[in-house]
């Protein structure tokens, strides 16, 4: 008798010890947030200087349209597409670090679902784990095999459209997935960048830091994603699918724009800044309005301008 009351009490302690942890982490009254903030288009990593003056991007006339990251012809030839490539960043300039937990139950479903763990502002704890996460998202992971990645990649985290200076979408990216970690350092002076090595936040940007998503590994059940606060997460213009295709894009005037977490599907402390933009002039050969039938010579393409935090640049006084 003595033990089963001892077992029933040892249940209730552990139920309620569960239900207060439990309520601690939905309920904790300053949450550290991420703030992401989508990086001048065309810059490296972790640039402060003026935006139009970057040069990460270019325009690559591509002989075979179907490889995503197909060489730029530098002779003479004719080209199947022409890519606007260019490099996209984002960092995290708020209160606590990105961490996204994705998690399948076994190797049968191709992909995982995705929880964001947010870092308590009451101890500092941040969910290790998928199952200590309790923020559900509509995110998802997959495998990459492409012989470039073969890692895990998070799907629908920042997208990249060609646009009119209306607002009319021209042409959409046909990239689909990020490996997210800390690439890169920003110069902000930032209250809560990790400082301590042994604290939760500095622990997780050790393991973010050059974070590769289970490189190599198919196989895997779980795999993190992330970006600690001052930092940021870079992927540069050749890389596979860091472009927009121009080859049906008239001659004119327009906006490229990129803008991540546009569902904000993931809690941050601040949305304002999740978009970017820079205007372009494009121009055919000779004047022509129309691209050629056949396309043996690149399109002028002149940055106008460039505007951070902003996903209308052509008309800047929108």
């Amino acid at each position: 008798m003595v033990s089963r009351i001892g077992a029933v009490i040892a249940a209730l302690t552990f139920t309620a010890v569960n239900l207060v942890s439990s309520q601690h982490v939905q309920a904790d009254p300053a949450p550290l947030l991420p703030d992401l903030r989508q990086a001048p288009i065309g810059c490296p990593g972790g640039y402060d200087g003026a935006p139009l003056l970057c040069r990460a991007w270019d325009v690559c006339l591509v002989e075979d349209a179907s490889a995503p990251r197909g060489k730029c012809m530098n002779r003479g030839g004719t080209a199947q597409a022409v890519r606007l490539r260019f490099t996209t960043s984002i960092d995290n300039v708020g209160d606590g670090p990105l961490l996204l937990h994705a998690h399948r139950d076994n190797t049968a479903t191709p992909t995982m679902k995705v929880r964001q763990a947010v870092q308590s502002g009451v101890d500092g704890s941040i969910a290790g784990s998928y199952d200590e996460a309790r923020r559900e998202t509509p995110a998802g992971a997959y495998y990459e095999p492409a012989p470039t990645h073969t890692h895990w990649h998070l799907l629908n985290f920042e997208y990249f459209q060609l646009r009119t200076p209306d607002g009319g979408v021209v042409v959409t990216d046909r990239k689909n997935g990020f490996c997210i970690g800390d690439r890169y350092k920003v110069s902000d002076d930032l209250e809560h960048r990790p400082s301590n090595p042994d604290s939760p936040e500095g622990k997780l940007a050790q393991r973010l830091r050059g974070h590769m998503c289970e490189h190599h590994n198919p196989s895997a059940l779980d795999v993190m994603f992330g970006i600690s606060v001052g930092s940021g997460d870079d992927y540069k213009h050749e890389v596979d699918f860091q472009w927009l295709d121009l080859t049906q894009v008239k001659s004119g005037t327009y906006d490229v724009v990129n803008v991540v977490n546009s569902d904000r599907s993931l809690l941050e402390k601040n949305y304002d800044n999740n978009a970017a933009s820079i205007a372009i002039s494009v121009q055919w050969p000779g004047g022509a309005v129309n691209p050629p039938a056949t396309i043996d010579q690149a399109p002028s393409v002149r940055m106008i301008r460039s505007c951070p935090g902003k996903a209308r640049c052509a008309k800047s006084h929108n």
